[in-house]
């Protein structure tokens, strides 16, 4: 059984449990472990995996949260500029602008005509035109 943990037991770089780091980070219940993987998987937060568990420093959470922080000066959504890091929540086009490029550069190179492959035609040869016999009987 585990006993209770408080921010006077622990450092920097204390290995927690997801859980027990997100209620001491965030005792407001604000954030859950799913949200602490969910950040890991989006690259904001890192996460040690240890005999098939996933802990967390509150050095890592605080790095985490200067990631995410908004910036006063900046609009709360842009399209991004290059070289530029995604802030957490932005909703960046930048990505989606140059998808739609290139599939559209894709459309109009099928939509052109295929160059031919075979020779041109020739005269038609004469041979003899063998009838088939029907294999049906009403015929």
């Amino acid at each position: 059984m585990r006993r209770p943990v408080s921010l006077d037991d622990i450092d920097d770089d204390t290995p927690l449990r997801l859980d027990v780091a997100a209620a001491l980070a965030f005792p407001d219940g604000s954030m859950t472990r799913s949200g602490l993987r969910k950040e890991a998987q989006r690259g904001r937060l890192v996460i040690e995996r240890i005999a098939g568990k996933d802990y967390v420093t509150m050095a890592a959470i605080r790095e985490m949260r200067s990631r995410c922080r908004a910036d006063a000066n900046r609009p709360a959504s842009t399209s991004g500029s290059a070289g530029a890091a995604i802030p957490c929540g932005s909703s960046s086009t930048d990505r989606l602008r140059s998808g739609q490029a290139a599939v559209l550069a894709m459309a109009a190179e099928l939509k052109k005509h295929s160059r031919r492959t075979s020779p041109a035609s020739t005269a038609p040869t004469s041979g003899t035109v063998i009838p088939l016999m029907s294999q049906s009987r009403t015929s």
